[in-house]
């Protein structure tokens, strides 16, 4: 029995998005004390709601900066993978802290449907006019690395429904300035609720299966098998798993049964079609010439 493993340069996390997290934090900083600042001047819960939502926002991009950078640490001590998990752990405490955002937006808004006050359109729809001008520049820094990384990911879906919701803000003060219906404000902040749960959900729940160690949505388990099995030589194959060391990287171990044995070559062609077919870029293989009765459940 023989055991081969692939060298570890896959897609390797780096901090390369460090200029697009400094700009982002810094304009959104500025940004939630200004909506603060005239939320309460302007009296609108939907422009306290937008500058609760951004700053949870905040925090996230300060995170995500942070958990980047930790993925970059060699593997050290009792750390043989290094701290590439904390891209996943982060994802989840930002969906979290999304989620403390929306109990504060649902909490304001019900106070205001229970006493309805006067709000300020015209200021409500200038602050959230520049927050759409904010949040669309901030997402677009990281509308290319959101493709490769769902930590990126998480910061383009957090400021693209920044800029969606600071949208909607507006369109509320310029029917409140027309109208005078004061329910416009708080029901605005529902809608926010609901864009925030919408994209929120999705990658709590995508962050949570990869901290769980499943399977990465982009990859097929049955493909990967067919494909193992598929190789000249290899009669079976068992003990498959493959997880997520980070949100970039993939890792991958099994079991081939050969009863030929196998070469270097073979094992580098192997490893070199996993990574550009599947984007599984850290393999493990242990070689079987004998057909053994695996020990294992389902994934055999």
């Amino acid at each position: 029995m023989a055991h081969s493993h692939s060298p570890d340069h896959h897609h390797e996390p780096d901090n390369r998005h460090g200029k697009a997290f400094a700009i982002g934090i810094a304009l959104n900083v500025v940004f939630v004390v200004v909506e603060v600042i005239y939320g309460m001047l302007a009296n609108s819960s939907a422009l306290l709601a937008d500058a609760g939502h951004n700053a949870s926002d905040v925090l996230s991009l300060v995170f995500a900066w942070t958990a980047a950078w930790m993925a970059t640490i060699k593997p050290t001590g009792k750390y043989t993978y290094g701290l590439r998990k904390t891209t996943i752990l982060v994802s989840i405490l930002n969906a979290l802290l999304l989620f403390g955002a929306v109990g504060f937006i649902a909490w304001d808004a019900i106070g205001k449907i229970q006493n309805p006050e006067p709000v300020a359109g015209t200021q409500v729809m200038i602050v959230a006019g520049i927050g759409v001008v904010i949040n669309t520049i901030t997402a677009l820094l990281f509308m290319k690395g959101q493709k490769e990384d769902l930590n990126i990911k998480g910061a383009f879906l957090h400021m693209a429904a920044d800029a969606s919701v600071s949208l909607g803000v507006v369109i509320a003060g310029l029917l409140i300035s027309y109208t005078g219906a004061l329910w416009i404000d708080p029901l605005t902040s529902f809608v926010i609720i609901a864009v925030v749960l919408w994209g929120t959900w999705k990658l709590f729940t995508d962050s949570l299966r990869l901290a769980l160690d499943a399977v990465p949505n982009h990859i097929k388990v049955e493909e990967v098998r067919t494909f193992l099995e598929a190789q000249k030589g290899v009669i079976n194959v068992h003990d498959l798993h493959i997880w997520a060391m980070s949100t970039t990287k993939v890792a991958l171990t099994a079991h081939l049964i050969m009863p030929g044995g196998n070469n270097d070559a073979f094992l580098a062609r192997l490893q070199h079609d996993l990574e550009h077919r599947f984007g599984i870029g850290h393999t493990t293989f242990q070689i079987e010439k004998e057909q053994v009765e695996a020990n294992c459940s389902t994934d055999c």
